[in-house]
């Protein structure tokens, strides 16, 4: 990023950090990248347990300050934003803001949170997304067996793996990254393409990795077998199955517990990929592992 870019990523990290510390009583604030045709974009995701923010618009006014404060905490969030959604309630408040241009919107959108586990300084847990055609989108999600540097190497090995073979099928490309993944301790991965004008969706993965394809008609869980990629597995399987028009797919390590429910949160599901991939990691981390979650939603 430029230094006006920067500088504006600052305050922003700031402003979330103050807000998560002094209205939320703590909790965590997760940096978030990528990059597009028009340069870098990055986001900050704040999540607390707080008490909630009774009235958002009127946090969001210039001014305004419940902390004696000049108040220009949220209404600055606002100004230097590209996009700025805060989700509140009984169970905290995930505020999501994105700085740069996310460039032309398309028929997904998506957002990946992978953070470490406490007290390391690497993570073992990665995820990667590239659009190989107008209508082909293909993600990964690893889980480097164990944590710390070594699982962080074989999960960075493994998205090579996949950069590399991105115009191959998902099974395929599973098998490319098994063999490149025998000089590491290895990994859970799990690869996904999506189309959505044919209204479709490939799955394969191997290991301990989840994915749920979620939409107001049914909700769906993709297998994925046992193995550990690099190590030995025992089979890799494609599943397709529909993409529907208003799709959400939730895919994540076993840093997360596998019985989450987002059935309480009203309206949730409705915000942008991110926050929903925020509830996921703050309401149902397991706190003993990495941990990651892709999510993305269908755009009408």
């Amino acid at each position: 990023m430029d230094e006006a870019r920067s500088g504006e990523l600052a305050l922003l990290a700031t402003e979330m950090s103050r807000n998560i510390l002094v209205h939320g009583g703590g909790g965590e604030a997760i940096i978030m990248g990528s990059k597009n045709d028009r340069g870098a974009v990055a986001g900050i995701l704040g999540l607390d347990n707080g008490p909630g923010i009774a009235d958002v618009s009127q946090a969001l006014a210039d001014g305004y300050s419940t902390g004696g404060t000049m108040g220009g905490g949220m209404g600055a969030m606002k100004r230097i934003t590209s996009a700025l959604e805060i989700f509140t309630g009984h169970h905290g408040t995930i505020i999501f803001g994105q700085v740069g241009n996310p460039g032309p919107s398309h028929a997904l959108q998506i957002a990946g949170i992978a953070v470490p586990y406490k007290g390391e300084r690497a993570c073992g847990d990665a995820w990667a997304c590239e659009k190989t055609a107008e209508d082909r989108t293909l993600l990964v999600l690893i889980d480097g067996l164990g944590h710390g540097w070594e699982a962080a190497e074989a999960a960075q090995e493994a998205v090579q793996s996949f950069r590399k073979h991105r115009d191959r099928s998902p099974g395929q490309i599973l098998s490319y990254m098994h063999d490149s993944l025998r000089k590491t301790r290895g990994a859970a991965a799990a690869v996904c393409e999506i189309r959505p004008a044919e209204g479709n969706l490939t799955y394969a993965g191997v290991g301990n990795t989840a994915a749920v394809v979620l939409s107001h008609r049914v909700s769906r869980s993709l297998v994925s077998h046992n193995g550990t990629l690099g190590v030995t597995i025992s089979r890799i399987q494609e599943f397709r199955v529909e993409w529907p028009e208003d799709g959400i797919l939730v895919m994540h390590s076993d840093g997360l517990k596998s019985r989450w429910d987002l059935s309480s949160y009203s309206g949730l599901l409705a915000r942008h990929a991110a926050v929903i991939g925020g509830a996921l990691i703050r309401d149902f981390r397991r706190q003993s592992d990495d941990a990651s979650v892709v999510v993305v939603k269908a755009v009408a």
